[in-house]
């Protein structure tokens, strides 16, 4: 279970208040680390995304993670989540549309999701309701097993 996760972005207060918004969450301070927020969903399983100026790192120090800045370039980063959310597609277009963000539905096989680019630069997958019903029946380990072994035959075919 993924209670929460933390990235780094160019407007933190900002892209901290339009997923408040999306996920239907709130937004507060995070103090631990100044200029940073965390969005709280209030759901059952204490779901949260904590937003942090994009040249945070975090690195181990001496008793536990500890927050560092530098002169750090953020572009694109691998780090991605899937999150269900409890608006329609149509609301989630019109506020990427409002903050000049992209946003596409996309099939990825047995599922689709909404590919949301927060600043253009950080994917994160929206399911709607309807989405993520049939993302939950498919993500099962022996669903996932079957579908990556018929993708490895189909490379090996080609």
């Amino acid at each position: 279970m993924l209670h929460h996760i933390s990235v780094a972005v160019n407007h933190p207060l900002q892209v901290a208040n339009v997923l408040a918004e999306v996920l239907q969450g709130r937004c507060f301070p995070f103090p631990p680390h100044p200029g940073s927020y965390m969005v709280i969903v209030g759901d059952d399983h204490g779901t949260g995304i904590e937003l942090y100026p994009a040249d945070t790192q975090l690195t181990p120090g001496l008793e536990e993670a500890a927050f560092s800045s530098g002169n750090i370039a953020q572009t694109f980063t691998a780090i991605h989540a899937a999150i269900s959310v409890p608006i329609s597609l149509e609301q989630i277009e019109q506020i990427a549309d409002r903050e000049g963000w992209l946003v596409r539905v996309c099939d990825r096989g047995p599922f689709k999701v909404i590919e949301f680019w927060v600043e253009n630069k950080l994917l994160l997958e929206f399911l709607t309701p309807e989405f993520a019903k049939t993302y939950i029946q498919f993500a099962q380990p022996a669903n996932f097993e079957a579908f990556f072994n018929q993708a490895a035959a189909q490379l090996v075919e080609a």
